[in-house]
């Protein structure tokens, strides 16, 4: 990390410019964006002309097509530039404004294009298949045109397509109640923190002090944090109850059997997948078990509580890495994947795509941003720890995702789903963690590791599959008319802790009102894909380390894939089947040995 002598935050022109990203690859210039920007706005009103047209020849929408796509590339771009020196510094109004022109005018472009998907639902099906075969720039738009006419059943008539988006700011308020209630209104209470002093909660500190090593501020957090919440929980109840019913009404409208099926089909994905992953699961938890009976112990606490979950199982360690060595750690640990990827990998490290170091005003976390016809561009606060390590190669599997998804795929299909999104990442993680297990010699650095590592897997395989189920019971109980108050929400919640965490595990009360707080309850059925990605990509890095070339060669074609297919095929051309519960099984068999190697490492 890049601090002052008084350890306070430089300023950015202090960095070396090595460890900052190059934005003039996406433009050398303000004035260019300018100029780019500018003939995005010029271009928007000449959408109309392609309106009421689209059917009357393969030529008119492949012309409607590709005009779209050219004017959606600069525009991403323009958005990806103005984006990116926002985060640089976020208190430069003059970045602040490009951005907020930037989104604007991809706000326009949506709305200028938003006929073109009805419009093609209009014609009919064996016209669409005339206009492919006889116009062969077309068919680049097969899988395109096929995704749209797939769901053609579900779409209204224009009529009532347009009252239906007339309601979706409806549908939408309670999510916007509960960011409101979640984010400004609600106020938690003050605790005394490791050190006596009284500090007022907040979201950031909860989190912070969940991890701290001192018990009573654990358990003093908690429950002050969850009394904010009880004394809210009629109004969160209603509020998550309605955005379900909101669910419900766009299922039964779209002519879908139900919730489910309605969510799970924007990416074509059968339901029998999300069924799958909480069966799999459900049926592997005593390795889950094992691993809360070892938290247990490690802890040396005689019951474990909820606000047990988060705290380190390792003794106070130092391990300092810093960036130039966990570059070389990072690429060390992906040799697996081979030296095609291994180059790509360094290029993008040694040509500035990485904004290293914390400065004062940069935007925080971290991520990776596509851009089309550019390079893939990464957002670190790298500060020379183990957790800084795999955020670094984290971010770089999502950077050559899209660095190849780009390279191979036109801009119609560059962007993989969020269902394949974590993929990348994740098995960038598992294959570097194999890599340092095998390499290091020092036992409580391997405890660091495995520590990571499983908290890692617990967070994002049992409990956002847990979360899955909870989402599809009181969906379906919805359905079925029950109401969903919130006791019916807490029993339920605190069953499904039982079940998943087991007998070892002491369910507080409090953890009864959890799903009061978690924002991703009301985009539904979409947390499943967290687990259903990590699952893939634990079982990708299996294939890869047993059986190396061939699974590397699909795993590259993976990449390569972007949005050309449907996710579940793109997958299966991999060698991860989501659909049987193989794959999930290879994840949690996985995890079951990294607990065991844990359990021998810390009974030496």
């Amino acid at each position: 990390m890049i601090k002052d002598k008084e350890k306070k935050l430089v300023q950015r022109h202090e960095i070396p410019e090595e460890y900052r990203w190059k934005t003039e690859d996406i433009y050398p210039d303000v004035d260019t964006w300018e100029a780019d920007f500018q003939k995005v706005k010029e271009r928007i009103p000449k959408f109309e002309k392609f309106r009421g047209h689209l059917g009357e020849s393969a030529e008119k929408l492949l012309d409607c097509l590709k005009f779209r796509d050219e004017t959606g590339e600069i525009a991403q771009r323009l958005f990806g530039y103005a984006s990116r020196k926002r985060d640089e510094d976020t208190r430069i109004s003059k970045y602040q404004s490009l951005y907020n022109r930037s989104f604007s005018l991809l706000t326009e472009l949506q709305s200028a294009t938003s006929f073109i998907v009805p419009e093609i639902l209009t014609i009919p099906e064996e016209k669409l298949k005339e206009f492919m075969q006889t116009n062969s720039e077309l068919a680049i738009y097969c899988h395109y045109i096929d995704n749209i006419t797939r769901v053609r059943e579900h779409v209204l008539s224009p009529e009532l397509e347009k009252v239906l988006a007339m309601t979706s700011e409806l549908a939408n308020a309670p999510s916007q109640i509960f960011t409101m209630i979640d984010d400004a209104d609600i106020k938690y209470p003050c605790v005394k923190d490791e050190d006596g002093n009284e500090v007022e909660l907040t979201k950031g500190r909860f989190l912070k002090f969940m991890q701290s090593k001192d018990r009573r501020l654990r358990k003093d957090a908690f429950e002050a944090f969850y009394s904010s919440y009880d004394k809210l929980k009629n109004t969160i109840a209603t509020t998550l109850a309605s955005s379900i019913k909101a669910d419900i009404f766009n299922a039964r409208v779209r002519k879908y059997n139900s919730t489910l099926e309605a969510a799970l089909d924007e990416d074509n994905i059968p339901v029998s997948v999300y069924h799958n992953l909480i069966k799999t699961v459900s049926n592997n938890l005593e390795p889950m078990y094992k691993y809360v009976r070892l938290r247990k112990k490690l802890l040396g606490v005689d019951e474990l509580h909820m606000y047990d979950l988060y705290v380190s199982l390792i003794k106070d360690i130092d391990i300092e890495i810093p960036y130039e060595e966990a570059k070389k750690k990072v690429i060390e640990g992906l040799a697996p994947l081979g030296k095609e990827y291994q180059d790509l990998l360094k290029m993008g490290l040694e040509s500035r795509w990485v904004d290293v170091y914390e400065n004062e005003g940069k935007a925080s976390g971290a991520y990776s941003a596509g851009i089309y016809g550019v390079h893939p561009i990464v957002l670190l606060n790298y500060n020379d720890t183990l957790d800084s390590m795999f955020t670094l190669a984290h971010e770089m599997g999502h950077a050559i995702h899209s660095y190849l998804s780009n390279e191979a795929q036109p801009f119609v299909y560059h962007r993989y789903t969020i269902f394949l999104a974590e993929v990348a990442s994740t098995l960038n993680e598992v294959l570097l963690m194999d890599h340092l297990l095998k390499t290091t010699e020092e036992k409580e650095v391997k405890l660091a590791i495995l520590n990571h590592f499983l908290e890692q897997f617990r967070g994002t395989v049992y409990r956002q599959t847990m979360f899955a189920e909870f989402e599809q019971i009181i969906h379906q109980k919805s359905e079925e008319g029950e109401v969903l108050t919130h006791e019916v929400l807490g029993k339920l919640y605190h069953e499904l802790n039982e079940k998943y965490y087991g007998p070892d595990m002491v369910v507080d009360p409090q953890i009864d009102l959890e799903w009061a707080r978690i924002p991703h309850f009301y985009s539904n059925f979409y947390v499943y894909k967290y687990a259903t990605g990590f699952a893939a990509a634990t079982s990708l890095a299996r294939q890869i380390i047993e059986e190396g070339q061939p699974a590397v060669k699909r795993y590259i074609e993976f990449l390569r894939a972007g949005n050309s297919d449907y996710p579940i095929n793109i997958l299966k051309k991999a060698g991860v089947d989501m659909t049987t519960p193989e794959p999930i099984e290879q994840a949690l068999q996985t995890f079951r040995e990294l607990v065991d190697e844990m359990e021998r490492l810390t009974s030496e």
